[in-house]
């Protein structure tokens, strides 16, 4: 169904929220950003800067496409993600999901100055251009406050900033930052997070210059091998935030790790609360064990569902890893790895479909639980 701009206005009727998707991508139009990058940085840097194209992602016709949906290009030639009406009828409509919160990219820079502004940057440009009430009459979106943890003290002023906004449902950082998560240096970061009662999200992303992912044995031949290795880096930061204690400076913080894939997890628990049983002393400002602070504190999202040839083992591996206390469910779209919650549904088991696909986002992002009812909106569940 067409939807135009006389016909925007909220319905009375209401509907319960049955699928949360935690993870779409919106994109600028071209030249939208630079107005809301802060002086001196937007004439010194960004509105000098030429932009390239770098293939760090290797997906089935990428030059054609840059990994996205063919179905996601507006007609107007923009980038996917950048038309809201677009991804309306894509996510909303025609996918069936109920609330989307939206993961813009982008905050990097050679810099911590430079990445602060960037984020700066992006958090107005969404606010006015996805989270208005032109844009969202529909109240279905939700955004994220993207900082840069280069900067942490820049970084909460950001927070503050937005703090209270009533459609920002998540902070959100890079993954590839020195030092790693569980430095407390970062700690202003997961103090402000606590304290406005924010989840601190980190999707997979690609850093640029020293910041590229590094595996333990150096850059990798392949850009198959780089897309494995984000989960290694993710492990990684996990460590780092259960060993180094932030949990336990901060007991009610939420991480979510977008992206990273989650299979891994399982294995990564067992060995994490293997080596604390035999070396509990040296780490006494643990007080349980690794994989109970997993569970309380860290979330993942289901996009990419790995899975095995055999089915019936993915769904063994879902209850063994009680994914109802971990997975969140996305879509990652405009990405060609699209998953719709009408296939996904069906590779959950049936005891753990109500937390993945819904419960858990509306609990963690502070969701409500009805929203308007959409005239033609494909309801899935």
């Amino acid at each position: 169904m067409a939807v135009t701009v006389d016909e925007r206005a909220s319905s009375q009727t209401r509907v319960d929220v049955r699928i949360v998707d935690c993870d779409l991508h919106p994109a600028p139009r071209a030249g939208e950003l630079t107005e809301y990058i802060p002086e001196p940085y937007r004439s010194k840097y960004w509105a000098r800067r030429r932009v390239g194209q770098t293939n760090t992602y290797d997906a089935p016709d990428y030059y054609r496409a840059q990994a996205m949906r063919l179905d996601s290009f507006p007609e107007d030639g923009n980038f996917p993600g950048s038309d809201p009406d677009l991804a309306f009828k894509h996510v909303i409509l025609e996918a069936g999901c109920d609330l989307v919160v939206l993961e813009p990219f982008g905050v990097t820079g050679i810099t911590p100055e430079l990445a602060h502004s960037k984020a700066v940057a992006i958090n107005h440009w969404l606010d006015n251009h996805w989270l208005d009430s032109k844009n969202n009459w529909h109240e279905r979106w939700r955004g994220s406050i993207s900082v840069a943890i280069e900067d942490p003290i820049a970084a909460v002023k950001e927070i503050e900033h937005w703090a209270g906004h009533p459609m920002m449902a998540q902070i959100m950082i890079g993954a590839e930052t020195r030092p790693a998560w569980g430095d407390p240096k970062n700690d202003p970061i997961w103090e402000a997070a606590v304290k406005h009662r924010y989840p601190v999200t980190c999707h997979l992303g690609r850093g640029q210059f020293e910041l590229l992912p590094m595996p333990p044995v150096g850059f990798p031949t392949y850009n198959h091998d780089m897309m494995v290795t984000y989960s290694l880096l993710a492990a990684s930061q996990v460590m780092s935030l259960i060993f180094d204690g932030v949990f336990s400076r901060f007991p009610t913080l939420q991480v979510v790790l977008i992206e990273h894939a989650y299979s891994w997890i399982l294995p990564l628990m067992w060995r994490m609360d293997a080596i604390y049983e035999a070396r509990k002393s040296e780490l006494p400002h643990l007080t349980k064990k690794p994989s109970e602070y997993v569970y309380d504190n860290l979330w993942f999202s289901t996009q990419p569902l790995d899975f095995p040839e055999d089915r019936g083992e993915l769904a063994k591996a879902l209850e063994w890893m009680q994914a109802d206390k971990l997975l969140l469910f996305s879509t990652d779209y405009p990405h060609w790895t699209f998953d719709d919650p009408k296939w996904v549904i069906r590779q959950i088991p049936e005891q753990l479909r109500e937390a993945i696909m819904f419960e858990n986002g509306i609990k963690l992002f502070n969701l409500p639980r009805t929203v308007p009812a959409l005239e033609g909106q494909n309801r899935v569940w």
